[in-house]
């Protein structure tokens, strides 16, 4: 199995239209994903490659039958774009979009929160959602990610997303669900939301997570993963030589009054159980001897 997407989500692109969104909206259909409508105001009527566009969400569901979101357009836009989405009924929504701002970003997630209980939003700011073999939505490049379990995947950084599914698929371990929840200080998926779906998850028998330096989500799922967690946990977390007050890379990741160091998590986590390697090929590493001894 996976979680949150599978070869049954249908997905409309929130920005089919714009260079980025049709290139990937067109690299994920391609690769099997059910992309089956596009959306913007002025050009309803039109097609990107056969894919038909729609002025709405709201139209392209009632003529298609998408259950996803993609959204690919300027940060300015995402607010009116998530709550689009959500009022028109769409269960799982992808933001791909980074430079969100944080009020924004808190408006949607608490009014999704509020009134769309039964709608996800993962992102702002992340790499998307890939289900290997099965689904494909955001930007990951499907040719790194080898199907068929028994790993999940989830990861705050984009780039060491991609390449803990390269370390797996070269040692020929296969993911069940690999999840980017981006590196924003409001994510609308948590790491908690990811591990808790993969321990449902019959399929996933293993989890690798990958962390990085600011606020306390890590410590978090730590104390999920001691209280919650059954199965084995593989983690590496990002900036250990991160000078304090600093932000590095993403908004979210900054040490603030001593708290958020990647030293702290890396001991919550081995206080919970998780083995824990010192770089990702490490991370890998622990987890290849994971799936062995499974």
């Amino acid at each position: 199995m996976s979680i949150f997407v599978d070869e049954n989500t249908k997905v409309v692109y929130q920005g089919l239209t714009g260079s980025q969104g049709s290139y990937y909206g067109t690299l994920n259909r391609d690769y099997g994903t059910q992309v089956v409508a596009g959306t913007h105001p002025k050009k309803a009527g039109t097609d990107v490659d056969g894919i038909p566009i729609y002025a709405t969400v709201a139209e392209a569901m009632e003529a298609t039958g998408a259950t996803a979101s993609c959204i690919f357009i300027p940060a300015a836009g995402v607010l009116g774009a998530v709550i689009e989405s959500a009022e028109a009924g769409i269960e799982f929504i992808v933001a791909i979009t980074e430079g969100v701002p944080a009020h924004d970003e808190a408006y949607f997630y608490n009014k999704l929160a509020r009134d769309f209980p039964g709608t996800r939003l993962l992102g702002p700011n992340c790499p998307g959602i890939i289900s290997p073999g099965k689904c494909n939505i955001g930007i990951t490049a499907g040719h790194i990610a080898k199907p068929g379990g028994p790993v999940g995947i989830v990861s705050r950084s984009g780039t060491l997303t991609y390449q803990a599914l390269y370390e797996l698929k070269q040692k020929d371990i296969g993911v069940t669900t690999c999840v980017g929840i981006g590196g924003d200080p409001v994510p609308g998926t948590s790491f908690i939301d990811c591990l808790r779906a993969f321990e449902a998850d019959p399929e996933t028998k293993a989890v690798m997570m990958i962390g990085e330096i600011g606020g306390s989500a890590e410590e978090e799922a730590a104390e999920f993963i001691k209280h919650h967690m059954t199965k084995p946990v593989s983690s590496y977390i990002a900036g250990v030589t991160a000078p304090p007050g600093k932000k590095m890379g993403h908004a979210g990741a900054i040490v603030s009054g001593g708290k958020g160091t990647a030293k702290a998590k890396m001991e919550a986590l081995r206080n919970a159980g998780v083995q824990v390697g010192n770089n990702p090929t490490e991370a890998g590493e622990l987890m290849v001897e994971i799936v062995a001894s499974l």
